[in-house]
């Protein structure tokens, strides 16, 4: 009895610790990955984009120093404060989803002024197209508050759903040619967005075995989570492709730009 009484708290000592670790990661690959086509490029003074995009990186980065300090809280067992803050997390994933649409908006209207209005119309799907499964994964997290178990799955599973960005940059710094030979170009077709998705759904997987390690079975959030986000990214190229997305961007544009 006593080496079971004395094994969960070190349970649940490493259970925290691996969602600190992940958090941390998450960080990371937010930071790092912008670091080739946004942070070098902005203190060199060679970033060019409208405000707004800045505005979006911001919070952005915020949101995800945000995830980081709630994980170290609930590490801490500071669960009230964890859920006080986490009123000011709702607001802040809120304003997060606004910057993307107009961001959004800003890059469709320079492309478009570029003489590659359909071309970013098609690559604008890649964001867009994943903003209504972040949404859903975000509220159901919310819904889930009292459950812990759940809440922290599903913000995971929302984490690794938002560094697909981030790690598409690493993809464009090592593949694509130099700044200055595509800085005038089209956006790429949307299936180059399928590898690096690929590569945050690795982050699943990663969570999904340590499930498996210490429960003895994947939580139902990753064994459901990770075949949806999987299925969002595959689905984006087709959609991309559709006349009724091409109308739906037409009427985007029109209503926000």
């Amino acid at each position: 009895m006593e080496t079971a009484i004395t094994s969960r708290p070190v349970a649940t000592a490493n259970r925290h610790t691996f969602y600190v670790a992940m958090a941390a990661v998450f960080l990371a690959i937010a930071f790092g990955g912008f670091t080739p086509t946004y942070w070098r490029p902005v203190f060199s003074g060679t970033f060019h984009r409208p405000a707004i995009v800045h505005i979006h990186g911001f919070v952005l980065f915020s949101w995800c120093l945000f995830y980081f300090a709630q994980t170290l809280l609930a590490a801490w067992g500071r669960t009230p404060d964890h859920r006080s803050w986490g009123l000011a997390g709702i607001a802040l994933f809120s304003v997060m989803i606004c910057t993307i649409l107009a961001s959004q908006v800003a890059v469709l209207n320079l492309y478009t002024q570029l003489g590659y209005g359909d071309a970013a119309k098609r690559f604008a799907a890649v964001s867009l197209t994943a903003l209504p499964l972040f949404i859903a994964v975000f509220v159901l997290a919310i819904v889930m508050v009292r459950r812990p178990e759940v809440h922290k799955r599903l913000m995971v599973l929302l984490m690794a759903l938002l560094m697909q960005p981030a790690i598409a940059r690493v993809f464009v710094a090592l593949l694509a040619p130099p700044a200055g030979a595509a800085a005038e170009g089209p956006p790429p077709p949307p299936f180059v967005a399928i590898p690096p998705g690929l590569v945050a759904d690795l982050l699943l997987v990663v969570a999904l075995v340590h499930d498996w390690r210490t429960r003895g079975r994947p939580h139902p959030v990753y064994a459901y989570g990770l075949p949806l986000a999987i299925l969002n990214q595959v689905a984006m190229v087709p959609i991309a492709g559709s006349a009724t997305w091409m109308t739906l961007m037409d009427g985007y544009t029109k209503l926000f730009g």
